[in-house]
């Protein structure tokens, strides 16, 4: 039970996290409650197939954040009449790796000074799931408005995908 409690937590502030990118990227106000709750969904869906009862890794875990909130944007965006852009980057930019972006500058930064094979190789681990994270993360929002790309939401039926035959 404390486990969920503590995943609901930390989805609860990538929400809060999405929602200050919002207010910095200068996004509508109309969109900031689509713009929580959409971070609010990255987070519990990454923090979810992190929990290590599901075995998940951070790069899977960040693709279906990631993916998570680039399809419920599409939506949501004609419900607050904004962009799907306007809700699906602020609520994904609090699943970018920090800490492995730090810890492949500072092993850059010891490397000048050890150049022991084992930093190299722990650097070139931290930056490659870095630039991995990212690829999926924006991978994981733009594919589901490149795939439903249409002239508006408002006609958007998802059968209609598989219709195209007739």
């Amino acid at each position: 039970m404390l486990d969920w409690l503590e995943i609901l937590f930390k989805a609860f502030w990538c929400g809060i996290a999405a929602s200050g990118f919002a207010v910095l990227f200068n996004a509508p106000k109309r969109s900031f409650i689509a713009i929580f709750l959409c971070g609010v969904l990255a987070g519990l869906t990454k923090f979810i197939i992190l929990f290590p009862a599901m075995g998940g890794g951070i790069i899977l875990a960040s693709a279906a954040g990631a993916t998570a909130t680039g399809f419920v944007s599409i939506p949501v965006s004609h419900w607050r009449h904004v962009p799907p852009v306007v809700i699906s980057i602020p609520a994904v930019i609090p699943l970018i790796p920090g800490s492995y972006a730090y810890r492949s500058m500072l092993g850059i930064i010891n490397f000048i000074n050890n150049t022991e094979i084992d930093v190299l190789t722990r650097t070139i681990h931290n930056g490659l799931m870095t630039l991995f994270i990212i690829l999926v993360l924006s991978l994981g929002v733009t594919l589901p408005m490149l795939l439903f790309r249409i002239d508006s939401v408002k006609k958007f039926r998802f059968m209609q995908i598989f219709d195209k035959d007739e």
